[in-house]
Order: C-alpha cells, then sequence, then structure tokens
C-alpha cells in the first residue's frame, strides 16, 4: 500500500489568499441591520424550543404515543438555551451599565 505525500503548497496559497481578501467597513446601520437580525433569530429560536417542548408535554400529558425521554430531552433543551439567553441578557446588561458608568 503506497503512501501519497501530502501537497501544502495548494493549502497555503489558498489560506493566503483567503487572508489577503479585504472587506470593505460595515456602516453603522448595517451593523445595526445584522446585529438585530442576529438577536430576532436567536430569539425565535428559543421560542420554537419552548413551543416544541410544550407540544411534547402537552402529548405525555394526553396520553399520545411519545416516549418519555424524548418529551425530557425536549424539556431540558428548552431550559439550556433560556438560560443561555438569560445569561446572555445579563451579560449585556452589565455592559450597558458599565458603558454608563463611564465618564467622559
Amino acid at each position: 500500500m503506497a503512501i501519497n505525500p501530502v501537497s501544502l503548497s495548494v493549502a497555503n496559497t489558498q489560506i493566503i489568499d483567503e487572508t489577503n481578501k479585504i472587506k470593505p467597513a460595515a456602516t453603522p446601520f448595517e451593523a445595526q441591520q445584522s446585529f438585530a437580525s442576529t438577536l430576532k433569530d436567536a430569539i425565535a429560536s428559543v421560542n420554537t424550543q419552548q413551543v416544541q417542548s410544550d407540544v411534547m408535554t402537552q402529548k405525555l400529558i394526553n396520553g399520545e404515543d411519545v416516549d418519555l425521554h424524548e418529551v425530557m430531552i425536549t424539556a431540558q433543551k428548552a431550559s439550556v438555551t433560556l438560560n443561555a439567553t438569560m445569561e446572555v441578557r445579563n451579560k449585556a446588561i452589565e455592559a450597558y451599565q458599565e458603558i454608563m458608568r463611564m465618564s467622559i
């Protein structure tokens, strides 16, 4: 069985090409829109997890054919995403308060 050497010249050239590309700076409006859309997507994802957990729990309560472990996994995922969102919110509030305490 022959072992062929790995050619690094192509990979290095691609890495160099990628780092040499200069992206134009985003305007403040574009940055704000990007941040807002990212935040909306994240909150929508958390909401989806919560709704999915509620649906699975309701199915279990009604006696439908769902596995208990699937219901518990879904509930735990929803809990983790909500807790992570709350921590991000807390850090954002702390950062805002720190900025407001700064003297000019």
